[in-house]
């Protein structure tokens, strides 16, 4: 199985998604089985690592995403695929305008996907300290339940 997890520029959501998830895919014996990856819709952060931020509350709470670099969605995505996870409504709908008409990857909200409240991963980048560890809330809830999804497809 393969999942991409996207947000606007790929150094807060999305790679925070990408590292706890390959956390969890390794806690459970599946990190074989399952390719994850992370992206953005825009371009500006291709090729930097995480927001320094993002990476600091990740740390904190045991996950390393310093090797993790920034890349944009390419229309091969949809192919290369089987999920691709939106961080919220307004990716989604950039993703779903590159989907028309195309085959492949399931295209969907991250916690929407699991009847999570909020639907959306607030964007942490204009924001405060908390609100890096407010994705990480968020993110570790949706990360548990796209595991059992993933051990149901398995």
């Amino acid at each position: 199985m393969r999942i991409l997890f996207v947000c606007l520029g790929n150094i807060c959501r999305s790679p925070t998604a990408e590292g706890v998830f390959r956390q969890r895919l390794l806690d459970a014996g599946l990190a074989e089985r399952v390719l994850v990856d992370s992206a953005g819709t825009g371009g500006w952060h291709v090729g930097k690592g995480p927001d320094a931020r993002t990476q600091l509350a990740a740390r904190r709470r045991g996950f390393d995403l310093s090797a993790l670099r920034g890349r944009q969605v390419t229309a091969e995505d949809f192919q290369r695929f089987d999920l691709i996870l939106a961080m919220d409504e307004s990716n989604l709908a950039h993703l779903q305008r590159m989907h028309v008409g195309a085959a492949g990857a399931e295209v969907d909200l991250f916690l929407r996907r699991f009847d999570l409240s909020p639907a959306e991963v607030p964007d942490p980048y204009y924001g405060g300290a908390d609100g890096f560890d407010q994705v990480l809330d968020l993110i570790e809830q949706g990360a548990d339940a796209l595991l059992a999804e993933v051990r149901a497809r398995l």
